[in-house]
C-alpha cells in the first residue's frame, strides 16, 4: 500500500488540459451561433429562444444524434482531426432535414483517453465550421477523459441536433406519387458510412495511410475527404416556389437502395438506373481490390449519391438548376412506379428496410465506365 497521495491527474484527468481546450475552441464556436442563441459557453445547458417556435401554427420538433464511427481511426492515425467535424454534423443534421425540418442547434460529445488541447480544439473547429454552413448554432458540448478505457491518442465523437418543421410541411411518404422523379445529389466521396469494410480492404492490400494509389493519390487524405453537408441547400430547394419535394433521403448506413426505400409508401418502388451515373474512383477502387462483391458494396457505401430526391417529373430540372447554383451536382436516377410494373426478376428489391414497412427500391442496369 503506497502512502504518496492520489491525485486526479496522477489517475488520468488533466482538468486544466480541458480548461484549455475550450479557450482554444472559443473562437471556433463563436462563428456557428444564431440570434436565437441565449448565454455563453460554459454553462450547464445551452439556450436557445423558442419565441419564434411558438409563433408557428403547429410546430413539431425533430431531434436526431449520431457519431462518425470508424473514420476517426484514419483521422487518429494521421493526425489530422479537422474535418471529422463535418462528419459528425451532416450525419445528424441532414437526417433532420429528410422530413423538411430546419435543424437548429447542436451539442457534440468527445471521449478521449488524453486531452490534448490542440486535438480537441482541432475537432470542434471541424464541428463548427460544419454547423456554419448549416446555420446550426452549436450550442454545447462535452469532453470528458477516459484513462484506461481509451489509449491516450484515442477519441470518438458523437453528437445531437434538434429541429422544427410546420406539420403541414411535413415530408411524409404520402405525398410521393406513381410517375415521381428520383433525382440523385452528388456525395463528396464516401461520407461516414462503411469504414470497417473500407478499413479491411486497406488492411488486406497491406496499405498504409501514406501509401499513393493512382486514382486517389495519398490514401488516408482521400479517405478522410469529409461528409458534404447537405442541410441549408435542402432548405433552400424545398422552401423554392414552384418545387413541390415530395420526399428526401440521407443516404447513409444500409447504402442507395435502402435509405430511398425507407421514405417510400407502401406499394410503389423507386426504380433506379445505376447507367445515369458514374460512382467516383473510390468506389471504384475499394470494390476491386477487395474484390467486395456488388450488391455488398452497393448496400454499404453511398456509390457517389449523398442524398436523394423524389418530386414531379416537370419540376425535375427546375430542381436540377437550383441544386447545381448551390454547388450541388444533381441528375435524374429514377422513377416511381407502382410494385405491379416491377421486374423482381430483373434484380433484387429492397423493402422493409430499417424495419419501416414503406416502399422498395430496385437498382438496375449497368453503371457508367
Amino acid at each position: 500500500m503506497s502512502d504518496t497521495p492520489i491525485t486526479y491527474a496522477e489517475a488520468g484527468v488533466d482538468v486544466e488540459a480541458g480548461d484549455k481546450a475550450v479557450e482554444l475552441m472559443k473562437a471556433s464556436i463563436r462563428t456557428a451561433q444564431r440570434p436565437e442563441v441565449l448565454g455563453g459557453l460554459g454553462g450547464f445547458a445551452g439556450l436557445f429562444d423558442a419565441s419564434a417556435i411558438a409563433r408557428m401554427a403547429h410546430p413539431v420538433l425533430a431531434t436526431s444524434t449520431d457519431g462518425v464511427g470508424t473514420k476517426v481511426a484514419i483521422a487518429q492515425a494521421i493526425d489530422k482531426h479537422d474535418t471529422i467535424g463535418f462528419d459528425l454534423v451532416g450525419m445528424v443534421v441532414d437526417d433532420i432535414v429528410v422530413c423538411g425540418a430546419e435543424p437548429l442547434f447542436m451539442t457534440d460529445y468527445i471521449a478521449t483517453g488524453k486531452v490534448v488541447p490542440e486535438r480537441i480544439a482541432a475537432i470542434v473547429s471541424g464541428i463548427a465550421a460544419a454547423c456554419a454552413q448549416a446555420n446550426v448554432a452549436l450550442i454545447g458540448g462535452e469532453t470528458a477523459e477516459h484513462p484506461g478505457l481509451l489509449e491516450p491518442d484515442e477519441y470518438d465523437v458523437a453528437g445531437a441536433a434538434t429541429g422544427v418543421v410546420e406539420r403541414a410541411d411535413l415530408l411524409t411518404p404520402d405525398r410521393v406519387q406513381v410517375g415521381d422523379v428520383v433525382l440523385g445529389l452528388a456525395s463528396s466521396g464516401l461520407h461516414s458510412n462503411g469504414f470497417s469494410l473500407v478499413r479491411r480492404v486497406v488492411a488486406s492490400q497491406g496499405w498504409g495511410w501514406d501509401t499513393e494509389v493512382a486514382e486517389l493519390g495519398t490514401l488516408g487524405p482521400a479517405l478522410l475527404t469529409p461528409t458534404r453537408v447537405y442541410a441549408a441547400d435542402l432548405l433552400t430547394l424545398i422552401r423554392t416556389d414552384g418545387i413541390d419535394i415530395h420526399a428526401l433521403s440521407h443516404i447513409t448506413g444500409g447504402g442507395l437502395a435502402a435509405n430511398i426505400a425507407r421514405v417510400l409508401p407502401q406499394g410503389v418502388t423507386a426504380v433506379v438506373d445505376r447507367s445515369s451515373w458514374q460512382p467516383p474512383a473510390v468506389f471504384t477502387v475499394i470494390g476491386e481490390a477487395g474484390r467486395v462483391p456488388q450488391l455488398d458494396l452497393e448496400g454499404t457505401l453511398n456509390m457517389g449519391v449523398g442524398f436523394t430526391a423524389v418530386l414531379p417529373q416537370a419540376q425535375a430540372q427546375a430542381a436540377i438548376d437550383v441544386l447545381q447554383s448551390l454547388g450541388i451536382d444533381a441528375w435524374p436516377m429514377g422513377r416511381i412506379v407502382s410494385d405491379d410494373q416491377v421486374n423482381d426478376e430483373a434484380a433484387p428489391v429492397v423493402r422493409g428496410a430499417k424495419g419501416v414497412d414503406a416502399g422498395g427500391a430496385q437498382l438496375v442496369g449497368a453503371y457508367r465506365n
